[in-house]
């Protein structure tokens, strides 16, 4: 079964390669089934990293592709790594199954962009912009929920300043006309985003009320993440508010969602080191 808090980077590095072994010994799913006594879709599970890596499982598919012993014991001893929680383990209970998987790719990521249609996107929110949304988009969340998703969603950030992750925000100026929480909020939340805009990690894109649609017009929130780690592709996920979350990893689609972000960055006017006083 898929680990319940998501598979970390060292995870689906390692279920990636697995994969990779396996095409590289022209040997199919049936017949490294076949090595299991299990069905191909245990195999196709295991290289998605949608189910633990069971030490006995590993041994019998590395066997079976005749990987050399000094790589195959390189993998074995990182099975271990590869099975612990991941750092936002302790939050799950507060998290979609989709911001686990999106979380932990998140994690090896080195550049993160998102774009928000009417609100300050994630990444960039204060702690009470972030609660007061989430106390008025969810009336019946219990107590206590709000303030623990600010916590991983400060974590989070705490973690991608440690990594060094770029981020780069596009957001229309309806964002900051949208009066969330009440007046005080809403001038500490431009005030941080001014002061994040300063910073040499992080780009803010504004578009300006009379400026023209642009490629991102009406599409839901987009989140892409690029990773590091050849082994994991990246991923788009599109956000559909009330129905579902997709997280896209076909490389043609993420490609098809990336060529509408880079569209919609050209169109808008460059980024800027801080609010201008009008908004």
């Amino acid at each position: 079964m898929r680990p319940r808090s998501g598979p970390t980077p060292e995870h689906r590095v390692l279920a990636a390669r697995l994969r990779t072994l396996r095409e590289r010994a022209g040997v199919g799913l049936e017949a490294a089934a076949a090595a299991l006594g299990a069905h191909p879709a245990t195999v196709r599970r295991i290289e998605r990293a949608e189910t633990g890596l069971d030490a006995h499982q590993v041994r019998l598919l590395l066997d079976r592709y005749q990987v050399p012993a000094a790589e195959a014991e390189q993998i074995m001893a990182g099975l271990g790594t590869a099975n612990l929680p991941g750092w936002w383990h302790r939050w799950r209970d507060v998290m979609e199954p989709w911001q686990q998987e999106v979380i932990g790719i998140e994690s090896s990521s080195t550049l993160v962009r998102t774009w928000h249609p009417a609100l300050v996107p994630e990444l960039l929110r204060t702690p009470a912009y972030e609660t007061a949304l989430r106390r008025t988009l969810h009336h019946d969340e219990a107590p206590g929920r709000p303030e623990r998703r600010v916590e991983l969603l400060e974590e989070r950030r705490r973690r991608m300043e440690e990594r060094g992750t770029a981020l780069w925000a596009l957001l229309p100026a309806a964002a900051l006309h949208t009066r969330v929480g009440g007046p005080d909020v809403m001038a500490e939340q431009r005030a941080a985003l001014s002061e994040a805009m300063r910073r040499p990690l992080i780009t803010v894109q504004i578009v300006p009320l009379d400026f023209p649609p642009h490629p991102l017009t009406g599409v839901p929130a987009l989140h892409l993440l690029r990773v590091s780690a050849r082994e994991i592709g990246d991923r788009a996920v599109l956000e559909v508010p009330g129905a579902r979350v997709d997280v896209v990893d076909e490389p043609d689609a993420v490609t098809n969602h990336r060529s509408r972000m880079d569209a919609a960055c050209a169109a808008a006017p460059s980024p800027g080191t801080r609010l201008p006083e009008a908004w």
